[in-house]
């Protein structure tokens, strides 16, 4: 019966063999009773015709390939495959064979030449992609990199990402009438081509910037070269960034090694700075600097100071500052007066309906315009939080006590671990601080008990 069987499969399948011819491939069709109905080569084994009920006829390859790598597994698997050639008509008989011969070449190899298809195609697909990521601009990539950083970032952080980029060219709002806005130091860089910008264009780029902006071009190439970093790191932008046009010996040879600012009131120069910090008409803006002088604050966590972060009743300030999340400070008697009269603008103490984080922002130059009329260069808003530092030293305070008001990190351990002064003792090395400078100002400082009462100033 199994031999019988056998028979009749051998007899089928030699009808189905012939040599094909064109005439042949073209006579060829399904039978009525069938869906499709295949005919092989007898010249080229494995080399088929396939002809549907539909009239389509396709040249197709078939063999029996041992060892096929089941995908996803990893496991090896015996089994048949098949593989299209092409319609007929659009491959010719004498192309169809040199393909199957080549297939059957490599199946002989145990190579299955489906997947050397999808890997020649994946890797076309990839080439291609690698010359897209290739032509990623600087301009393209920058925003992506913001977005993907934006949060973990200070807002001070994330706005000088902006201004680095800042085309410029228009009008300034607080200078001068004429004044444009300088294009910021990276900002000839968001046409180029990520794949462009190598460590000669970075060279070129720090010999025009630190002629003129020394400052900026050291935060400008950090910025840099953490983007070039992350774009290194970054699937859609890997083939194109150069992470190394920033290396170290490009910041050594190239970039001019950083000058401390030393800007500092001077004993002697305080009436005169007082005076004319005093006449300056905004309110909110005299007040703001006088209590960068007093309380060694940082610009920033000063400015978001909000009416509920200070308490009148207890005399004290609780200050957000970078280090230790905050900081609660005495609220001494002249300041306590300072900022009881100020308006009440929204809920930030230094407020201001003209900036839209609603409080002050930069009052450097009413600041500045204040200094050059008191005969005073180049002290800087940072300047004050320096003043108070120094200042502080003429009356022996302790450097923990500065430290601590000023929202230092402790530079010992037991400044770290042994040290915890109530509010009241920093409020009486505070005091004395405030008393004297008021002093050498010619200002008299309030008594506890008249904190409140307006200001006096000693004739």
């Amino acid at each position: 019966m199994t031999e019988n069987r056998n028979q009749n499969r051998n007899r089928t399948a030699a009808k189905q063999r012939v040599n094909f011819t064109p005439g042949r491939v073209a006579d060829f069709t399904c039978p009525p009773d069938k869906e499709f109905d295949i005919l092989w080569d007898a010249m080229v084994p494995g080399l088929g015709l396939r002809a549907t009920s539909k009239g389509r006829k396709t040249f197709v390859f078939q063999d029996r390939l041992a060892g096929i790598r089941d995908d996803g597994t990893g496991e090896l698997k015996e089994g048949s495959l098949r593989i299209t050639i092409g319609p007929v008509g659009a491959v010719l008989l004498d192309k169809a064979r040199e393909l199957a011969r080549e297939y059957a070449a490599r199946v002989a190899r145990g190579v299955d030449p489906r997947r050397e298809k999808k890997d020649r195609a994946k890797a076309r697909v990839e080439a291609k992609r690698a010359e897209l990521r290739k032509a990623v601009t600087f301009g393209d990539a920058w925003p992506a990199y913001i977005e993907s950083n934006q949060k973990k970032w200070s807002a001070r952080h994330l706005a000088d990402h902006h201004t680095m980029v800042d085309p410029g060219g228009r009008k300034a709002k607080r200078r001068p009438r004429g004044t444009k806005i300088l294009p910021g130091p990276l900002s000839g860089f968001m046409g180029m081509k990520l794949a462009d910008i190598d460590a000669e264009a970075v060279k070129a780029w720090l010999e025009k910037e630190t002629a003129t902006r020394p400052t900026r071009a050291r935060l400008a190439f950090a910025l840099l070269r953490s983007f070039l970093n992350w774009c290194a790191d970054h699937p859609d932008y890997k083939d194109a960034a150069m992470p190394d046009a920033c290396g170290r010996r490009i910041k050594r040879d190239h970039l001019p090694a950083p000058k401390a600012r030393d800007d500092c009131l001077q004993r002697e120069q305080l009436k005169g700075w007082f005076a004319e910090v005093l006449k300056i008409q905004n309110r909110v803006a005299s007040a703001y600097l006088q209590a960068l002088l007093l309380t060694g604050a940082r610009r920033n966590e000063l400015a978001a100071l909000r009416w509920d972060d200070v308490d009148f009743q207890w005399r004290s300030m609780r200050i957000h500052d970078k280090v230790e999340g905050e900081r609660t400070i005495p609220l001494t008697p002249y300041l306590a007066t300072l900022l009881y009269g100020l308006p009440r603008k929204n809920d930030f103490v230094f407020g201001s309906m003209a900036a839209k984080s609603g409080h002050l922002e930069d009052p450097r130059r009413l600041h500045t315009a204040a200094c050059r009329d008191a005969g005073i260069e180049g002290l800087t808003i940072h300047g004050l939080r320096r003043s108070f530092g120094t200042l502080a030293e003429w009356v022996e305070v302790p450097a923990g006590i500065s430290a601590q008001l000023m929202g230092h990190k402790p530079s010992a351990l037991a400044e770290k671990h042994y040290r915890r002064r109530p509010l009241d003792l920093l409020r009486l090395w505070h005091s004395k601080i405030e008393g004297w400078i008021l002093e050498q100002a010619g200002i008299a400082q309030p008594g506890e008990d008249e904190a409140l009462e307006p200001l006096r100033v000693v004739k």
